[in-house]
């Protein structure tokens, strides 16, 4: 089991980065709520050395699946392979309204998302860039804008997800999977682990091994109790919303 740390996305985050590193923290993640993730993180790759850097979650679908499949191999390459791209749908209403971008089918929109990221990161091969699904299209990669072969290979890739066809998915096409904070014990044994092994089945893995699994739990905690009394009323405030 490995335990993380989680920024907030405020300017000071590269001392907390490199603190954690101190402290031995295996990873780093950054939440895409107030602030873009992508930049704060190039910041922490900055100054730190061994700790993975992940977003948890960026969104998605606010983004087409070639600038995000870029800005993840930027990150790749800042952070000299430590980066981990965790993405997830978000809601209709925050994808409609709030960032005015198409919402269908979010599970079966989300497969061709990953598969369109991972078929444009193939642009080290030479191959000609040939996606054409359901809802994207990317036959267009010249060497112009080819930023050509990474040393540290392609970030993996972790998804969100709530329910079974989500989470199916993330079993077929992710690397990873992240846990709802909401998640109960039953919920997880019944219906997350069940989908995801249908997932991996699908694609010819009889087993969950070397998929990575993160809970992402509220936590309430602090170094004194004014701290504590502090993360107690933020936690209840994010439930609330």
């Amino acid at each position: 089991m490995k335990v993380d740390f989680t920024l907030s996305g405020e300017p000071g985050d590269g001392d907390l980065a490199a603190a954690a590193e101190l402290r031995r923290y295996d990873g780093i993640w950054l939440p895409e709520i107030t602030h873009d993730p992508f930049p704060l993180l190039a910041v922490a790759a900055s100054r730190t050395e061994t700790i993975e850097l992940g977003t948890a979650i960026a969104v998605a679908f606010a983004r087409n699946p070639m600038s995000m499949a870029l800005v993840a191999n930027d990150l790749q390459m800042y952070s000299g392979g430590r980066f981990l791209l965790g993405v997830g749908s978000q809601i209709k209403p925050r994808i409609t309204k709030r960032f005015s971008m198409p919402w269908s089918a979010p599970a079966d929109r989300m497969r061709e998302y990953v598969l369109a990221m991972r078929e444009i990161h193939s642009w080290a091969t030479g191959e000609l860039l040939n996606f054409v699904g359901e809802f994207y299209t990317h036959t267009l990669m010249t060497p112009f804008f080819n930023p050509g072969l990474s040393p540290y290979g392609n970030p993996p890739i972790i998804l969100a997800g709530v329910g079974p066809r989500m989470t199916q998915v993330a079993g077929e096409v992710a690397d990873g999977f992240f846990v709802h904070g909401f998640t109960t014990e039953r919920y997880m044994r019944e219906t997350t682990l069940r989908a995801l092994r249908l997932g991996r089945a699908a694609v010819g893995n009889d087993n969950l091994d070397g998929f990575a699994i993160s809970g992402l739990p509220f936590i309430v905690t602090g170094p004194d109790e004014k701290h504590v009394r502090a993360a107690d009323a933020a936690t209840r405030k994010q439930i609330a919303i």
